[in-house]
């Protein structure tokens, strides 16, 4: 359906710059402000904001009509709306002037501004709103009231006598297969396709690694199916495997309602053939496979804007080794901050805190389970759980260390045996493309951490007295895990309950946004931990809590 995610990088305007260590002046709104001399004092300059310019541009008011639709804009202004937002551009390249009025006027502005720090580079050739509009997918012309009207359910009837029983064509020299990752000569190639070719930055600097375990992680969940794990390949002897994508079966709560979905994840293509727009017959194929197993709904994410979000999630970023992620890009240096300042603000202890804090174990399974299920309760929308899927997803199956994938802790009541606390993440390292020499290049890898699932019965207490607290304890105890297993950098979403310590732990916020789209199920907005301005906001939780890899 989409990727992923795209790679992110923290933005200096929000490093907290009151520290003891020097007052500084306001950061500017790009990481290139690194370069400066930051050794003369800064002058304050009032930039007018992206979406101040996209405003103006729809003739509506920032600060107060965010999720008004836009009026019909002059040739003009639409054009600066396109050059703002390139990935919208993009999309509407054959498209008439008349058929782009159409679709903006059903955005309104908080949509319009969703893409603009994209590129065509992160770009996975999603084809046009044409296809989407295909789809049985919420529209980007329906309003949120108009959502709200409808009842949540499916958004079309699927009849499985009539789903068709063998695949579209593909282009001349391409044949569909199905992958088989128990093979192990089939995992390496699909771990060479990803390394290659998937999501990489907009600047394209950092490019995810998956290792093969992590694949074997995250494509072999319980009941899994090799009809879902979908490639192309090109005939004649090289037999080079080009495409994929894959399904994984889950089973979702949104709101009031249970149901089978496929979670879709890894759409990616080779590079040298992104011009032969196979990401909507990829979809069309995987969708196909789904019906004829009677699941008729799907869960995705991806980086770029598509019809329609159910909700966003911003991405925050904890560094844990300053100095590499500043060598290799990743960080940039505020404005009158030096090295040594950075180094000892993102310093993390040296020791876990939380008395009965301990790695997770077999004998847990049960008890996080009940935990983590009760927790999740409280969102609306968000992973139901099986026994089976807790193993799977956080116990360490890994023998050597270099390839464990997931880290789990549990919090054990002294003296009672009672886990009142989990808490996880997994790792998900990046490859370093840009901005070294090639001769001698510093580091290849950026190891990075990324928070999973927790759960803490402070939820439970009358007016959640204590969960703030307890969050930022156990994050914390995971920053000091994954410091000391060696993760450059810590990642956190702006879901579940982490809008609680994202700031108080010194998260800084990335550059990217995580969107979530259900298929073929309609259900209002849900909320995704930021409020209007895209900052954490604490009464903007209890919407997302499902975490998709």
């Amino acid at each position: 359906m989409a990727e992923s995610h795209p790679v992110t990088r923290p933005t200096v305007e929000d490093i907290d710059e009151s520290e003891s260590e020097g007052e500084a002046e306001e950061a500017v709104d790009t990481p290139a402000a690194a370069e400066h001399d930051t050794s003369a004092p800064a002058k304050k300059k009032k930039k007018k904001s992206k979406k101040a310019k996209v405003a103006s541009a729809l003739g509506l008011n920032p600060s107060l009509e965010s999720t008004k639709p836009a009026a019909k804009m002059s040739d003009a202004n639409l054009q600066k709306v396109l050059e703002a937002n390139p990935a919208l551009k993009s999309e509407f390249a054959n498209s008439s002037p008349e058929d782009v009025q159409k679709t903006l006027r059903g955005m309104n502005l908080e949509q319009l501004l969703t893409g603009m720090s994209l590129t065509n580079k992160n770009q996975k050739d999603m084809a046009s709103y044409k296809f989407w509009s295909t789809q049985p997918v919420p529209r980007l012309d329906e309003s949120n009231s108009d959502r709200l009207k409808i009842p949540d359910g499916p958004i079309k009837e699927v009849e499985k006598d009539k789903v068709p029983q063998t695949p579209a064509p593909l282009p001349e020299g391409y044949e569909w297969v199905e992958l088989d990752l128990t093979d192990e000569q089939e995992l390496d190639e699909v771990h060479s396709l990803l390394n290659l070719h998937y999501v990489e930055d907009d600047k394209a600097m950092f490019r995810f690694a998956y290792s093969r375990p992590f694949l074997d992680w995250a494509l072999k969940a319980p009941g899994w199916r090799k009809s879902w794990h979908v490639g192309v390949r090109a005939k004649g002897k090289s037999n080079l495997l080009v495409a994929t994508i894959f399904g994984i079966p889950t089973k979702l709560r949104v709101r009031e309602n249970v149901f089978e979905v496929a979670e879709i994840n890894y759409l990616c293509i080779h590079k040298k053939l992104r011009s032969k727009r196979l990401a909507p017959v990829l979809i069309k194929e995987v969708t196909r496979k789904c019906y004829l197993e009677g699941v008729y709904q799907a869960i995705y994410t991806g980086g770029t804007i598509l019809p329609t979000p159910v909700s966003t999630c911003r991405y925050y970023h904890r560094p844990l080794q300053w100095p590499k992620l500043h060598d290799v890009g990743f960080s940039p240096l505020p404005p009158k901050m030096t090295p040594s300042m950075m180094i000892k603000r993102n310093r993390v202890p040296a020791q876990t805190s939380t008395s009965g804090w301990r790695e997770m174990e077999e004998k847990d399974v049960d008890d996080v389970l009940s935990l983590l299920s009760r927790y999740l309760k409280r969102f609306q929308l968000t992973q139901e759980f099986t026994r089976e899927e807790i193993e799977h997803w956080f116990l360490n199956r890994q023998k050597k260390a270099e390839d464990r994938v997931v880290w789990a802790y549990v919090v054990e009541e002294a003296g009672k045996g009672t886990i009142t606390d989990f808490a996880s993440f997994y790792n998900l390292e990046s490859t370093i493309l840009g901005d070294q020499n090639p001769q001698k290049p510093k580091h290849d890898k950026i190891k990075a951490a990324y928070s999973f699932y927790y759960a803490t019965t402070a939820a439970f207490e009358v007016k959640e007295k204590g969960l703030k607290q307890r969050v930022q304890g156990l994050m914390s105890d995971c920053l000091v895990e994954a410091k000391n297993a060696g993760f450059d950098v810590f990642n956190a979403l702006t879901l579940l309950d982490n809008p609680l310590f994202l700031e108080e732990l010194k998260f800084g916020a990335g550059d990217g946004q995580l969107h979530y789209y259900l298929y073929n199920w309609r259900t209002a907005p849900i909320m995704g931990g930021v409020d209007k301005k895209n900052l954490p906001d604490e009464k903007c939780r209890y919407g997302m809590g499902m975490v998709m890899l």
